[in-house]
C-alpha cells in the first residue's frame, strides 16, 4: 500500500492534533452526535423513489461516500454503513413534532461541538474547524472511522506511517 497522496497528507494533518486519548474519545462521540444533529432537518426534504422514502439526509452521506472513496475504499464503505444509520436515527427523530425533533437537533449538533471544544482543549491543539470549517465538516466524518479501524489494530502499516509522517513534520518545524 502507498503511502502518500491524498489520504495520508489529510490522516497526518488530522491526527497531529488528536493524540491526546481523551480528545479522540469525545470525538468519537461528537461528531457522530454534530451529524444526526444536522440530518434531522435535512431529513423534512423528502421524496418517494420506487415506494422507497428517501431524503436529502441519505443524499448527503451517499455524497460523502463517494467523496470518500476518492481516499480509501474500504473506510468509505464502512463509513457508508455507519452513515446510513445515523441518517436513518435523524430520519426517524425528524418524524417527531417539528419543536421537538428542532430542539433535539439543536442539542446534537451544539453540544457535539462542545464536545470537541472540551476535547481540543484538553489536547492544547486548535480545531482544524477554527482554521477550516469546510474542510473540518467533510473530513471528520472519516477521522471517526480511521479511529474505528486503529482503535481495532487493523491497517496498523497506516497508522505507523502517518506517525512517522507526523514525527516528520515536528523535526521540520522544530
Amino acid at each position: 500500500m502507498s503511502h502518500d497522496g491524498k489520504l495520508m497528507e489529510m490522516l497526518a494533518g488530522y491526527a497531529a492534533a488528536h493524540q491526546n486519548p481523551f480528545n479522540v474519545f469525545v470525538h468519537m462521540i461528537g461528531i457522530p452526535t454534530i451529524m444526526c444533529g444536522a440530518l434531522i432537518p435535512v431529513s423534512w426534504i423528502a421524496t418517494d423513489i420506487g415506494g422507497a422514502s428517501i431524503n436529502l439526509a441519505h443524499v448527503a452521506m451517499i455524497g460523502f461516500f463517494l467523496f470518500y472513496l476518492t481516499l480509501d475504499t474500504i473506510f468509505a464503505v464502512v463509513f457508508l454503513v455507519l452513515a446510513l444509520l445515523i441518517a436513518q436515527l435523524a430520519t426517524y427523530l425528524g418524524t417527531l413534532p417539528r419543536a421537538t425533533a428542532g430542539m433535539i437537533a439543536a442539542l446534537a449538533f451544539f453540544g457535539g461541538f462542545a464536545l470537541q471544544f472540551v476535547g481540543h482543549a484538553v489536547e492544547k491543539a486548535m480545531p482544524v474547524l477554527v482554521k477550516h470549517p469546510i474542510q473540518a465538516g467533510l473530513a471528520a466524518p472519516f477521522f471517526v472511522v480511521v479511529e474505528m479501524f486503529k482503535i481495532a489494530g487493523l491497517r496498523d502499516d497506516l497508522f505507523n506511517a502517518v506517525q512517522a509522517q507526523i514525527e516528520q513534520r515536528r523535526t521540520q518545524e522544530a
